[in-house]
C-alpha cells in the first residue's frame, strides 16, 4: 500500500509529466485496440467452412506473347479433369457468377434486383458448408429447376423460409425455377457470397467438354493430409492432355509452336482462406483486401505503442534525479534492489492499467469514425468475451513491464551514500539512451510523414491522370439490357432521352472502363498462323464521342457504313500485339463461335480505325490489347449517357422517370463512371486515410515526449539560464542554446528515416503499373516538416524560459 501512496504522491507532484505519459500511453493503446479490430476483420475470411483447410480455388496464369494475365475464371471442364486424373481430389465444384448481369428475379407480380446470384454444380454443399433451415442439403440442387436461397433472401421474397419452400421464381432471362432449400446466411467474411444459388444440373453447355473458354470459378476439396503443393506440381499434365489438343485444333499449329511464340498456361491452387488478402486476379468476384496493408497497420500499431513506451522510459529516466533521494532512504532502511525494482514495475503496471481504461474510452469514441474511413462495421463487442478481456489485461501488464523495466533497473541501482550526499547527477549513459530513443521516435514519425505524402500523391496521380477518356458527368444504366426484350423499346427510350435537356450523348455498349466487362477472344490476322487472345468490348457508333476517345488513325464505327457490323477498331497495344505495320484495312478472324456465322463458317472482320491507348482497367495493370467490335452484331447491356454538369440532378430525375415509363417491372440501376473508377482504388484510399490519421497520432506522441524532455531540461538549467541572462544573453541566444541539442537529434532522425521511407514507399508503388516517381522534394518537405514541428514543440518551453525574470531563478542561489 505504501508503494501506491508513494506512486500517487509522485504523480501528483509531476503533473505535466504524468499527463504527457498518460496521453502517450492511452493513445498508443487505443490505436492498438482499433487496429486489432480492423486486422481481425481482415483475417480469417472463409474460415467458417468445416473443411476450409482442404478447399482450394483453381486459378490460371495465362501467358501471352507480350503480357501475362492471372485469372480466377477458368474453362468449365478443367476442374472436372483434375478430379478425374488425380485421386488427391475429393470433390470439384464449378461456380458461375451472373451477379453483374443486372439480373432480376420475378416472384409473382414483384421483381427483385439481386447482385448475388450464382449458378453452381449440384455438389456445391459437399464442398462448402450449408446450414439448412428448410430442405435437404443432399438433394437441394439435384434438379435442373431447383434453386437454394439464403434465409435473408427467403424472408425478402416470401416472408419466411418455410413459406419459400416449393415456390416459383423466374430469373430475368426467363428461366423458371422452384425453391428447393433455404440455408442460413453466410458470414460477410467470405469472398464467395450468394443470395440465390441456381442449379447447373441439366445445362448441356456446361456438360460439353470445354478447356478453352474462361468463365467459371472452380473449387477443389482435397482429401485430408494431401499436399496442395504436390498436387499443383502435377497440374501441367492437365494442360498437356486436355488443353493442348484444343489449342492445336483452334490455332492451327502444334502446341510446341504455341509455347515457342511465348504463349502458355500455368494452373495453380489458392487456399480459400487466403483469397481475400493474397489474391489479385483480374476477375475476382469482389474486391479483396491487401496483406501488405494489414502488415503495415500492425507495424504502425506496434510503433505507436513503442513511441508511448519510449516517452515513459525517457521521462522516467530524465526525472530519476528527483526520486534518487527516495531510493537512497529506502535502501538505507534495508530495502533490497529486488523490492525497489518491484516497486517501480508495480507503478508502471498500475499506470498502464489506468491508461488502458482511458484507451478503451478513446477507442469507443473513435470507432464510428474508423468505420466511416474504412467503410466497415467493426464492433467493440469483439473484446467483450472472457478470453479477449484476459488478453487486454495481459496486454496492459506486458506494456507496463516493457515501459517500466529499464527505469526500474536504473532507479534501483542508485548508491545511497552518493545520493544522500547530494552528489548524484543524471549519468552520461542515461542521456545517451534518451537521445537514442528520441531519434527512434522521430525516425518513425518522418517515415510516416513520407509514406503519407507518397500515398496521397499516388492517389491524386491515378484519379487525376489522363486516362485517355472522359470520366466526368458520365452516367451508366447498368441494366439497360432489359430494354432489348421488347422490339424497338431501346430505340424509343433513346429517342426520348435525346429530347431531355442536359443529356448530350448516348451510347450502347457491353460495359464502361473499370467495370471488368471485357471478354477474352482468340483472334488471328488473315494470312498468318499466329493467334492472339485479346480483350474485347462491344459498342455502338457513338461510344467514341460519349467517352471522348482519341482516334489515332482511320475512323470509328458509323451508321453511314452498312458493313460496320463486320468492322473492328483496335487500340495501339493491340496493333503492336498483332504486329500490324499498316493496321487500317487489316483482315482478322476469330475461332470463337459467337464471332462466326451460325453454320460455323469464319467471318472476316476489317480494321477500320485505331484509337489511342486508354485505361479501361485500373492502373494497377498495364494497358492490355483491346479489340472494339460493333454491338449491332453482339450483345450489349449498358447505356452510357453524357450529361451537362449543371443539369446533373435534373437529368437524373428525367432518366429515372423515363425508365419507369418504358420498364416499369424493374428498378433502374445507375452508376457514375468517375465513382466506378475511384472504387478501383478503394483499398489504397482506406490505407491512405488510416496512415494519415496514425501519422498524426505518432507525431503527436513523439512531440509530447519531446516537450516533456525539453521541459525537464529547462528546469535543470534554470539557474544557468538566469546567469546567462544577467551576463547579457538575449532571448534568442537562450532559445538557441536550449534547442541546439534536440535539433541535432532531429537531423539525425531525418537522415536515418530517408532510406527506410524510400524502400517502404517503393515496395508499395510496385503494385501499380503506372505510378509517381519519388522525388527529392518529398523528402525535403517531410524533413522540413519534422524540423518545424520539433522546433515549435521546443520553442514552446524555450521561449517561456528565455523571457522569465532571472531574479526569480537566482533568488535561492
Amino acid at each position: 500500500m505504501n508503494y501506491f501512496k508513494t506512486m500517487f504522491r509522485s504523480l501528483r507532484k509531476k503533473k505535466v509529466f504524468t499527463l504527457i505519459n498518460l496521453f502517450g500511453f492511452s493513445t498508443g493503446m487505443a490505436v492498438c485496440l482499433l487496429l486489432v479490430l480492423y486486422v481481425q476483420s481482415e483475417l480469417g475470411w472463409d474460415s467458417f467452412h468445416k473443411n476450409s483447410k482442404q478447399i482450394y480455388r483453381l486459378a490460371v496464369e495465362r501467358k501471352y506473347t507480350s503480357r501475362t494475365s492471372l485469372r480466377g475464371t477458368i474453362p468449365p471442364s478443367i476442374g472436372q479433369a483434375v478430379k478425374k486424373e488425380f485421386a488427391e481430389v475429393e470433390e470439384s465444384v464449378r461456380v458461375m457468377d451472373i451477379s453483374n448481369s443486372g439480373i432480376s428475379i420475378a416472384v409473382g407480380e414483384k421483381n427483385f434486383l439481386d447482385d448475388r446470384t450464382l449458378v453452381v454444380d449440384s455438389n456445391f454443399f459437399k464442398v462448402f458448408d450449408g446450414n439448412f433451415v428448410e430442405g435437404d442439403v443432399q438433394t437441394a440442387l439435384a434438379s435442373p429447376e431447383s434453386v437454394v436461397l439464403n434465409e435473408g433472401t427467403a424472408k425478402r421474397f416470401f416472408g419466411s423460409a418455410k413459406m419459400a419452400m416449393g415456390k416459383q421464381i423466374t430469373l430475368g432471362y426467363g428461366r423458371i425455377c422452384f425453391v428447393s432449400g433455404v440455408c442460413k446466411d453466410w458470414p460477410e467474411k467470405s469472398h464467395l457470397q450468394f443470395n440465390v444459388l441456381v442449379s447447373m444440373t441439366g445445362n448441356q453447355g456446361m456438360n460439353d467438354p470445354n478447356y478453352y473458354d474462361f468463365y467459371t470459378y472452380n473449387y477443389l476439396l482435397l482429401n485430408k493430409n494431401v499436399s496442395a503443393k504436390f498436387l499443383e506440381s502435377k497440374l501441367p499434365l492437365i494442360v498437356e492432355k486436355y488443353v493442348a489438343p484444343t489449342i492445336e485444333k483452334g490455332f492451327g499449329e502444334t502446341y510446341q509452336q504455341f509455347i515457342a511464340e511465348g504463349n502458355g498456361y500455368r494452373y495453380f491452387l489458392q487456399p480459400i482462406n487466403q483469397i481475400h488478402l493474397r489474391s489479385f486476379l483480374v476477375d475476382e468476384m469482389k474486391p479483396g483486401g491487401n496483406i501488405q496493408s494489414v502488415r503495415l497497420f500492425i507495424a504502425i500499431g506496434i510503433f505507436i505503442l513503442l513511441l508511448a513506451c519510449i516517452n515513459f522510459i525517457n521521462l522516467s529516466t530524465a526525472i530519476s534525479v528527483e526520486r534518487a533521494r527516495e531510493v537512497g532512504i529506502r535502501k538505507t532502511f534495508g530495502s533490497g534492489k529486488g523490492s525497489i525494482i518491484m516497486q517501480f514495475l508495480s507503478e508502471s503496471v498500475v499506470f498502464s492499467f489506468v491508461s488502458m481504461v482511458l484507451a478503451v474510452v478513446i477507442a469507443l469514441l473513435l470507432l464510428p469514425q474508423l468505420n466511416k474511413v474504412v467503410s466497415a462495421n467493426l464492433s467493440f463487442n469483439y473484446f467483450f468475451t472472457a478470453p479477449h478481456l484476459a488478453m487486454i489485461a495481459g496486454f496492459a501488464v506486458l506494456t507496463g513491464i516493457i515501459a517500466g523495466l529499464y527505469p526500474a533497473f536504473i532507479l534501483s541501482g542508485f548508491k545511497p551514500i552518493t545520493v544522500l550526499k547530494g552528489q548524484f547527477k543524471s549519468g552520461i549513459k542515461g542521456i545517451q539512451l534518451r537521445n537514442v530513443l528520441v531519434v527512434f521516435q522521430f525516425v518513425i514519425s518522418v517515415v510516416l510523414i513520407i509514406c503519407t505524402i507518397v500515398l496521397n500523391n499516388q492517389m491524386h496521380f491515378v484519379l487525376d491522370y489522363d486516362l485517355g477518356f472522359n470520366k466526368d458527368n458520365v452516367i451508366a444504366i447498368d441494366n439497360a439490357w432489359y430494354l432489348r426484350s421488347a422490339k424497338n423499346t431501346d430505340e424509343s427510350f433513346i429517342n426520348e432521352l435525346r429530347m431531355t435537356k442536359g443529356i448530350t450523348d448516348i451510347s450502347k455498349c457491353s460495359g464502361l472502363p473499370g467495370g471488368k466487362n471485357e471478354a477474352s477472344c482468340a483472334m488471328q490476322v488473315v494470312g498468318t498462323n499466329v493467334q492472339r487472345t485479346q480483350k474485347t468490348i462491344f459498342v455502338d457508333h457513338n461510344y467514341q464521342k460519349t467517352l471522348n476517345l482519341k482516334l489515332k488513325e482511320g475512323r470509328f464505327f458509323s451508321k453511314d457504313f452498312a458493313t460496320d457490323s463486320f468492322s473492328l477498331v483496335l487500340n495501339e497495344t493491340a496493333v503492336k500485339d498483332f504486329q500490324l505495320k499498316n493496321p487500317i484495312g487489316a483482315k482478322i478472324t476469330s475461332t470463337e463461335t459467337f464471332f462466326n456465322s451460325p453454320d460455323g463458317k469464319p467471318i472476316v472482320y476489317t480494321v477500320v480505325g485505331v484509337i489511342e491507348d486508354y485505361h479501361f482497367e485500373s492502373m494497377h495493370d498495364k494497358i492490355s490489347p483491346l479489340v472494339i467490335t460493333n454491338s449491332s452484331r453482339f450483345g450489349w447491356g449498358t447505356m452510357a449517357l453524357k450529361v451537362s454538369g449543371n443539369r446533373l440532378a435534373e437529368s437524373m430525375n428525367s432518366i429515372e422517370h423515363l425508365w419507369k415509363q418504358f420498364e416499369p417491372k424493374h428498378d433502374i440501376q445507375l452508376s457514375f463512371l468517375d465513382k466506378s473508377i475511384e472504387n478501383l482504388y478503394k483499398s489504397e484510399r482506406n490505407a491512405l486515410k488510416i496512415i494519415s490519421i496514425f501519422s498524426l497520432l505518432a507525431i503527436s506522441i513523439a512531440c509530447t515526449g519531446l516537450l516533456g524532455l525539453v521541459t525537464y531540461a529547462t528546469l535543470q538549467r534554470t539557474k544557468e539560464i538566469g546567469i546567462r541572462k544577467v551576463l547579457g544573453a538575449s532571448a534568442a541566444n537562450i532559445i538557441m542554446i536550449l534547442s541546439r541539442d534536440f535539433l541535432r537529434l532531429i537531423t539525425i532522425s531525418i537522415l536515418l528515416a530517408f532510406p527506410l521511407a524510400w524502400w517502404a514507399t517503393n515496395k508499395w508503388l510496385e503494385k501499380f503499373a503506372y505510378h509517381i516517381q519519388i522525388t527529392w522534394w518529398i523528402f525535403a518537405v517531410a524533413g522540413a516538416s519534422a524540423v518545424l514541428i520539433a522546433l515549435f514543440t521546443i520553442s514552446f518551453q524555450a521561449i517561456k524560459a528565455a523571457v522569465a525574470n532571472p531574479v526569480n531563478s537566482l533568488r535561492n542561489e
